[in-house]
């Protein structure tokens, strides 16, 4: 089985390579030359149903309308992060170039104009709460940024990454808004400019602020980091799930957002969560379980809603193999899971072209090969599974 995935690892980072690492993701509609000629592209609505259209289309419709494939700041990320698992087992100096020649990529596409190092989408963002315009730092691929270059400080034994990783923190504490803050709990914005409370977002500034904190020893990073995770822990709803995020709208459970929380929660426990081992530790085993028994059947299809079969998911499924390498202490059959989600993505969701598609639908599979969504979760995930011996 090894040798498959490992073929299969090689096969997608050849395929992504070929197209420097840049391609379409699922929300870059608003790039469209042909929508942003019309008076259309200056409101909310239409926004938001363009890209919704093009998004769901069961034909890539990107070039039709214009869209250019392009680089992502948050793929870089996942795709440093595999790469330096795959330096990890290889130890080449082939394994170690691409690792460092990602890093670098992603280090020349951060946002210098805020307080500290900060990472943003290379389109046009409309969501339900609020527009982001393309190049506004975000905490979800400042986050990932941040985990990459503290990997590469640790395996590859540079301060510079670690410099660089230590300043997004002042991102974090200077430019986020606390849209929910108080003696014991606070919540932190999606970026600078909104004012939501996603909890999968709000604890991966708690995260990175937590895995900086354990290393350079600055203690207050890890304060805030534990109370914004009293904030999402006394948020979980009775049966273990967390909803999206605190607004009426934002109700649906989902999986891979339950995965960003537990392992968030699972990091800034284990770095700061001293103190509230005991509150964090019931909440992550109480999420823990509603995930695992509500998001995955028995041939490790992984559904994208706990209560519904369609759509399955790439992005779903890679990032549960992540989430369960990674809180193998909770379970001990997490690794034959994680093994049956990467068999059944191999099995259902690859092309034999080597990429993975979008999403499978009851009567139809979306094959846009999205490279964030798909390619770079995909790629880390496997070369995670392949780095814990788990192929």
């Amino acid at each position: 089985m090894q040798n498959s995935f490992e073929q299969a690892l090689s096969d997608l980072f050849e395929w992504c390579r070929a197209r420097n690492f840049a391609g379409d993701d699922p929300f870059d509609a608003l790039n469209s030359r042909i929508f942003q000629a019309t008076p259309f592209a200056r409101s909310d609505t239409p926004r938001l149903v363009w890209t919704q259209l093009i998004k769901r289309s069961p034909v890539n419709l990107r070039r039709l309308a214009l869209v250019p494939a392009q680089t992502n700041a948050k793929g870089i990320a996942l795709f440093a992060l595999a790469a330096l698992a795959n330096y990890r087992r290889l130890k080449t100096i082939e394994s170690e170039n691409e690792a460092r020649d990602l890093l670098d990529n992603l280090i020349g596409l951060r946002i210098s104009s805020y307080s500290g190092a900060a990472w943003g989408y290379n389109f046009d963002w409309q969501s339900r709460h609020f527009f982001a315009p393309r190049g506004t730092p975000m905490i979800v691929p400042t986050a990932f940024a941040a985990r990459a270059l503290l990997q590469a400080a640790d395996t590859l034994q540079e301060q510079r990454y670690l410099d660089i990783a230590r300043s997004s923190c002042e991102f974090i504490l200077h430019d986020l808004r606390r849209t929910v803050e108080k003696d014991d709990e606070l919540c932190f914005s999606y970026s600078p400019i909104d004012n939501t409370c996603v909890f999968n977002a709000s604890l991966l500034a708690a995260e990175t602020l937590a895995s900086v904190g354990a290393i350079t020893g600055e203690t207050e990073f890890c304060d805030f980091a534990v109370r914004a995770g009293r904030y999402v822990v006394k948020r979980q709803r009775g049966d273990g799930a967390w909803m999206y995020g605190a607004a009426a709208n934002q109700a649906w459970v989902d999986n891979f957002h339950t995965a960003y929380v537990l392992q968030s929660l699972s990091l800034i426990t284990k770095t700061c969560g001293a103190a509230d081992a005991r509150l964090f530790g019931e909440a992550l085993q109480r999420g823990y379980k509603f995930w695992r028994e509500r998001f995955f059947l028995a041939d490790g299809w992984p559904k994208y809603y706990d209560d519904a079969l369609y759509p399955a998911d790439t992005h779903s499924g890679a990032a549960a193999i992540v989430t369960l390498l990674e809180l193998r202490a909770v379970d001990n059959e997490a690794l034959p899971l994680a093994q049956e989600v990467a068999n059944w993505l191999l099995n259902n969701m690859r092309d034999s072209r080597g990429f993975f598609y979008y999403q499978r639908n009851r009567l139809y599979t979306v094959r846009a090969p999205f490279m964030r969504w798909s390619q770079a979760w995909t790629a880390y995930a496997l070369a995670r599974l392949l780095e814990e011996g788990g192929l």
